[in-house]
């Protein structure tokens, strides 16, 4: 059967372009999801401590506004219940496909369509859509050993909550945006906690609190004030771009605050030093936490720094000795830079995305790839953020696509495909201005490609990207009208 739509991920990225899509009046929409349940990165990180690092009144979509949020920061139950929810409300639950893994999209210029094979049979549409996002595919780390361990190991978004920590001996590989919700969590039970630690992220408090039942109330029924305390928070958080890609030099006020941070929670002149970066503020992912630092002071909870050699059956080894552990946590990331990989996506004259993109992914706006035509990209190159909310960003995307499937019927066209030189350009621009970021100011993270090249960044304000996607530019694209 061919449709209209078919989107591949319901996450934020999915459920909110089916509404949007659903409001224009396209109804014949199908999402596709690999697993049992919608909600992308927050159905499949449950680990304890899981929450949100943008404050929850912009951590939403702004037709659907919530105002019972239990905190200033969202924990991820709340999250994935805000998702369910937005899916039930709007009618887009029923267009949900699980268990329903893409393996293969390839384009056929004649009939202009996207022929789908999926786990659960083949389909067709005029239009797809990738809302797959740049954090769902974990990374272990290439450790030597690691099938040799006789206990329980695990990733950290695929959370093994039968392996009971409660007077276990623990370690937790990485000390990322994970490890700092989860490490004071399992500190709390675990008999013995190692943190490994490759390079010392930077940490500064989270202005976190419980939202008052009056506050609550007020958001709900003063006219305005929901909407205020959103564009308020949008402000404050906007401001911080001129530091991460204009003016790198600012980010001294956000240093003065990890240092602050850091005194307050570690007094062991040792360990504090053993928790300094040796990077640029910004160039790696900032972290919010007040209970990271602290754990790490606990009798029970030891950081290590020296560099593991490799897994052995009864723990994790460093040249300098040996730890043998019951758990393993791996809270090692994800795989950012593949976007739609592993699936395979074939565009016209028979020519391969993973082939298209060997020195890197790029994609006009993030959101179109030339030779792919009628497939749009959502949460794309170029589209990530270090300063403020994604799914302000991912609703710019929205209108964009809606502009673009607007003009397809509108025009009578079969489809349509970005030019190239629109696309390099946009590449070019977008290299030319990540030179000023910090971003590439002196260290390696999951923004960049093997070769050092930041692709998953946007290099300026949300506002600036959202105007440059208010509409679709004819001039960028080439057609070709149905038959």
């Amino acid at each position: 059967m061919t449709h209209s739509v078919v989107i591949i991920g319901s996450g934020f990225g999915g459920i909110g372009m089916a509404i949007r899509l659903r409001e224009a009046g396209i109804r014949d929409v199908v999402i596709l999801e690999k697993a049992e349940e919608l909600g992308g990165t927050w159905r499949d990180n449950t680990y304890p401590g899981a929450a949100c690092d943008v404050p929850s009144h912009l951590y939403s979509f702004s037709f659907e506004r919530k105002t019972d949020w239990s905190r200033r920061f969202p924990p991820q139950p709340e999250i994935l219940g805000y998702l369910r929810h937005c899916a039930r409300k709007y009618g887009v639950l029923a267009n949900i496909r699980f268990g329903t893994e893409v393996t293969e999209a390839r384009f056929d210029e004649d009939a202009a369509l996207w022929r789908i094979s999926t786990t659960s049979g083949a389909l067709e549409a005029r239009v797809l859509v990738s809302a797959c996002g740049q954090l769902n595919r974990p990374v272990l780390p290439p450790i030597g050993g690691r099938e040799s361990f006789a206990g329980r190991s695990f990733h950290s978004a695929r959370w093994d909550h039968g392996a009971g920590l409660r007077g276990r001996r623990v370690a937790v590989i990485g000390t990322g945006a994970s490890a700092v919700q989860i490490v004071p969590e399992i500190a709390k039970e675990a008999a013995e906690l190692r943190v490994f630690q490759r390079s010392a992220p930077y940490v500064i408090d989270k202005p976190d609190r419980a939202y008052r039942k009056w506050e609550q109330a007020v958001l709900r029924n003063v006219p305005g004030m929901w909407e205020l305390s959103r564009a308020r928070t949008y402000a404050l958080y906007e401001a911080r771009a001129l530091g991460f890609v204009k003016y790198p030099k600012l980010m001294a006020m956000l240093e003065k605050r990890f240092t602050r941070t850091l005194k307050n929670g570690i007094d062991d002149p040792v360990l504090r030093d053993a928790l300094i970066p040796g990077y640029p503020m910004g160039c790696k992912r900032i972290l919010i936490s007040n209970d990271y630092y602290p754990a790490l002071t606990r009798p029970n909870v030891d950081l290590v720094t020296d560099p593991i050699e490799r897994i052995t059956p009864s723990g994790v080894a460093t040249a300098k000795r040996a730890y043998d552990v019951d758990v393993i946590v791996y809270a090692t990331g994800f795989q950012a830079g593949g976007f739609l990989a592993p699936m395979k996506i074939v565009g016209r004259d028979g020519r391969e995305l993973n082939e298209a993109w060997r020195d890197g992914a790029q994609a006009h706006l993030g959101i179109t790839v030339s030779g792919f035509p009628n497939m749009f990209l959502l949460y794309g190159p170029y589209t990530n953020l270090g300063h403020n909310s994604i799914i302000y960003m991912l609703e710019s995307q929205f209108r964009y696509v809606l502009g673009c499937v607007a003009a397809l019927r509108r025009a009578g066209l079969a489809w349509i495909d970005v030019r190239p030189q629109a696309q390099d350009a946009f590449t070019r621009e977008m290299r030319e201005r990540m030179r000023a970021t910090v971003w590439e100011a002196g260290c390696r993270s999951w923004y960049m490609t093997a070769d050092g090249t930041v692709v998953n960044n946007w290099p300026g304000f949300t506002f600036a990207y959202r105007r440059a996607t208010r509409r679709p530019d004819p001039r960028h694209f080439t057609a070709r009208p149905a038959a």
